[in-house]
């Protein structure tokens, strides 16, 4: 199979999300370090069928990613168990799947558990897929299928109510954004979700005469003006975390605080001389990966070692950010 080739029993979604958990195919995972401790402290013996799937997607897991448009509806994590758990936490999953065997009439070998650890999943000697912690409820007759309803079809209480569009998950457009001035909404409904996750609300107003007083203290190269002035009052100290794919680029955590640079304003009259616009610093992405830097004219950058343009506006930059658009 080719790199970009979708299964036949997959969506593109479901091949969009597989890949961005770290799948491809041809992949081979050893199974010695799941496979031992449950035959030892479980009395699991792993049956083919279960072999074959986790020596194919053991360890890939989409429960830390924060919900966007590649997603799926009932988040994974493929290992059967903690590698480093003590015995009584596997006779935990034995119990466990002692319950669940009893209900599916079925010897289940256990492939890993769905939203956040709350059910199990488990694979019978057949190939079938069950879900559950007491009860075991057929989820799927084959391990592809089953990978499939995962991504598609088994709702659970998700944090938020996406929707399919074409090949990816959104919010509804009527979920809620606030609008401009012109009356059209200032960034998507997740945008929108987020940043009010993080402390934004309309009519947000803080004051940021402490940071420009400790950045010119720093150096005085560092001359706020009035559009970082705007866009700090709104938005300064807000701290943004999520991890995942998303719509073109990696979603990663980005805060907004112009004093995370304070101390290299070498670095950031670089990103000027390159920018050949003058740049100030409102905040980081990735920890410190790179800056996210603002002209006068409102637009904004990203950079460290190079510079590069995000967008015109901070609203479109805000976007972009959350949604992972370059």
């Amino acid at each position: 199979m080719m790199d970009d080739e979708v299964p036949a029993e997959w969506s593109s979604l479901t091949h969009q999300v597989l890949r961005c958990a770290g799948w491809y195919p041809g992949r081979s995972v050893p199974l010695d370090k799941y496979e031992l401790p449950l035959r030892e402290f479980g009395g699991f013996e792993m049956h083919n069928e279960a072999r074959r799937f986790l020596g194919e997607f053991a360890g890939l897991a989409t429960d830390t990613w924060t919900p966007g448009p590649v997603m799926p509806q009932s988040t994974f994590r493929f290992e059967p168990c903690d590698v480093d758990a003590n015995p009584e936490v596997c006779h935990g999953v034995q119990e466990t799947f002692r319950r669940m065997d009893e209900s599916a009439g079925a010897r289940l070998y256990p492939i890993g558990h769905v939203d956040g650890g709350a059910s199990c999943l488990g694979m019978a000697p057949d190939g079938s897929v069950y879900v559950g912690s007491a009860d075991a409820e057929l989820l799927a007759h084959s391990a592809y299928e089953a990978l499939e309803k995962l991504v598609l079809e088994r709702r659970t209480e998700a944090p938020l109510p996406y929707v399919l569009v074409g090949d990816h998950l959104e919010l509804p457009p009527d979920f809620g954004a606030t609008h401009g001035s012109d009356g059209i909404p200032r960034w998507s409904p997740e945008t929108e979700h987020v940043l009010r996750l993080a402390g934004w609300y309309p009519g947000r107003t803080v004051s940021v005469e402490s940071w420009e007083r400790e950045m010119q203290e720093a150096d005085d190269g560092y001359v706020m003006h009035d559009a970082v002035r705007r866009f700090l009052a709104e938005f300064g100290g807000l701290e943004v975390s999520q991890r995942g794919p998303g719509v073109d680029a990696a979603r990663s955590p980005f805060r907004i605080d112009p004093s995370l640079a304070k101390w290299d304003f070498e670095i950031i009259d670089a990103l000027s001389e390159d920018a050949e616009v003058y740049l100030y610093p409102v905040g980081d992405l990735s920890q410190g990966n790179s800056y996210l830097v603002m002209a006068e004219s409102g637009a904004f950058y990203l950079g460290m070692d190079d510079v590069e343009p995000l967008a015109d506006t901070a609203d479109a930059a805000l976007d972009k950010l959350v949604r992972g658009i370059r």
